[in-house]
């Protein structure tokens, strides 16, 4: 599994820039650049929730990728060594991306 950094601190998931999820889900399927991705797993944290999730963070999680021309994409899972989602002061998913993004359309 990738080791996964995230940025997004507005994301109910987001512990310390790691991810309480085992999974999450990088979403563009016509992307062919990282602003074209997105973090479709990311739920806005609103004031006084939480998580529900009960596991602690962790710095690796298996990523479900939709981005199909990205050079990491083997069969719908991300075999990057680590990757970045970014979005720091996201609203939405589509306002997050994943940053390690790598087109290998040719």
């Amino acid at each position: 599994m990738p080791e996964l950094k995230c940025t997004v601190q507005t994301c109910m998931h987001n512990k310390d820039f790691y991810c309480d999820l085992n999974a999450i889900t990088v979403g563009g399927k016509s992307a062919r650049k990282a602003a074209e991705t997105s973090c479709d797993s990311f739920e806005e944290r609103k004031s006084g929730t939480y998580s529900n999730v009960t596991g602690e963070a962790g710095p690796t999680s298996k990523i479900d990728c939709k981005a199909t021309e990205c050079q990491y994409n083997k069969e719908c899972q991300c075999h990057a060594g680590k990757i970045s989602v970014e979005g720091s002061q996201a609203c939405s998913c589509d306002e997050t991306e994943c940053a390690t993004f790598s087109c290998g359309c040719a």
